[in-house]
């Protein structure tokens, strides 16, 4: 494979649509923070939700992930901007339901419930039209730049949205604190109506037509099997996703009792691994024209497992704090890095007709690997302790490692270059 830094005269942020998609992720993101603390509150609080629709309610939110496959077969179909648009308004009308029902008094659970599975359905539909779009409005040399700006924003406004979500609900209450991320979504759609760069016609034609989504999904499912890199990097990602979720599942449990970290103690921690991912996002592109792609995306994939080995060996006291939130921001730092040189490399590699396809398959088998590990580390400790969970969840991020190392991705230096122009020339966009 040829392969080639490709000119950076230019910066994604020059372009137009790539500003106007990064603000609309942005803005949607750090509005939802208040809904992740509002929807729990209305449904303890005011509805006074028991243990099992508080449950209900989390798994509806969640249940959505699993039609991943369809709306990325929806994405390859059809108009990406019209399915964010979309998207963000059935998400606004959605919440503004609450406080218009609060207000008239008829509010109930299971109005919560449709909700919730609505903004999680568009949610579904808007990530696969958003990271699919990406490519069509950015030429590939600058897809590597685009993500690491993506992925600073999204972490400095999915930060921002979860410290200061509290604020709106304690000032004007629950259900009225869910105009504020309805509003986010307006403004969101706004920002997606300003883009201008046109897409790739993707619509089928003649016999393709009557084809049903079905179809479409086996198809990128197949295409994705046979894409080597594309392959092993997804499936490096399911595994790592695995064993993650195994240690998640008693993770704030661990610190918080075993360790005897206090509320306080574990927010910092938290707070550390958050400036982490900040930085390894904004130097993703420094670390890999120092390092080479392919040892950055390994590295990231490598650290993990090392940086669970302070918890495992950890007691209680401030120093041991200390090690865990250094542990953790190295961690999230090299896993930031190596998610936007991952992504930006899967993007390039996907042919731009199953780019939406291509990401849905990673979101199934990343997040359906999730409840499974949540099942598995219950399962688990009743036969063995919390500790020895938290150690089968590290041995396990050592595969994807293996997996790496025997793959393309270890010769990697650059980013491919591949015989194939921009989907869309920047100077074909507009500015209004």
């Amino acid at each position: 494979m040829t392969v080639a830094a490709g000119p950076r005269k230019t910066t994604a942020w020059a372009i137009p649509a790539y500003r106007y998609l990064l603000g609309s992720e942005a803005v949607s993101l750090a509005g939802s923070g208040v809904s992740a603390v509002a929807l729990p509150a209305l449904a303890v609080l005011e509805l006074r939700a028991t243990a099992g629709q508080v449950a209900t309610l989390a798994f509806l939110g969640q249940f959505p992930s699993t039609l991943a496959l369809w709306a990325g077969a929806l994405s390859d179909r059809h108009a990406k901007r019209f399915q964010l648009l979309v998207s963000d308004l059935v998400a606004a009308a959605a919440l503004t339901t609450i406080p218009a029902a609060a207000l008239a008094g008829v509010l109930t659970i299971g109005q919560l419930y449709g909700v919730t599975l609505a903004m999680g359905a568009a949610k579904v539909v808007r990530d696969a039209a958003a990271i699919s779009l990406l490519p069509a409005i950015v030429a590939p040399h600058l897809l590597h730049d685009a993500n690491s700006r993506l992925g600073a924003a999204s972490s400095v406004a999915d930060t921002a949205g979860s410290n200061v979500g509290a604020a709106p609900v304690g000032a004007v209450g629950a259900a009225r604190s869910l105009l504020v991320d309805a509003t986010s979504f307006l403004a969101s759609a706004w920002l997606v109506w300003r883009i201008r760069a046109p897409e790739p016609h993707v619509s089928p034609v003649g016999a393709e037509k009557s084809r049903g989504l079905t179809r479409d999904i086996a198809a990128g499912v197949r295409y994705v099997i046979g894409q080597p890199t594309i392959r092993t990097v997804i499936a490096a990602l399911a595994v790592l996703s695995l064993g993650l979720a195994l240690m998640n599942t008693f993770w704030a449990y661990y610190l918080l009792t075993t360790l005897g970290a206090s509320p306080t103690a574990f927010g910092v921690i938290m707070g550390a691994g958050g400036m982490g991912s900040l930085v390894g996002a904004l130097l993703a592109l420094r670390m890999t024209d120092r390092f080479g792609v392919g040892p950055v995306i390994i590295i990231g994939f490598t650290v993990s497992p090392l940086a669970q080995v302070p918890l495992l060996l950890a007691g209680p006291g401030r120093g041991w704090q200390i090690v865990l939130a250094a542990a953790l921001a190295a961690q999230l730092f090299w896993a930031t890095a190596a998610g936007v040189s991952q992504r930006t490399l899967r993007q390039i590699l996907c042919a731009p007709a199953f780019q939406g396809r291509m990401q849905a398959v990673s979101t199934t088998v990343t997040a359906g690997s999730r409840p499974l590990a949540a099942v598995s580390a219950g399962a688990l400790a009743l036969v063995l302790d919390v500790p020895a969970v938290l150690a089968v969840g590290a041995l396990l991020q050592i595969v994807p490692v293996l997996l790496l190392l025997t793959s393309p991705v270890r010769a990697l230096r650059t980013m491919p270059a591949l015989p194939v122009p921009a989907a869309v020339p920047p100077a074909r966009e507009g500015t209004s």
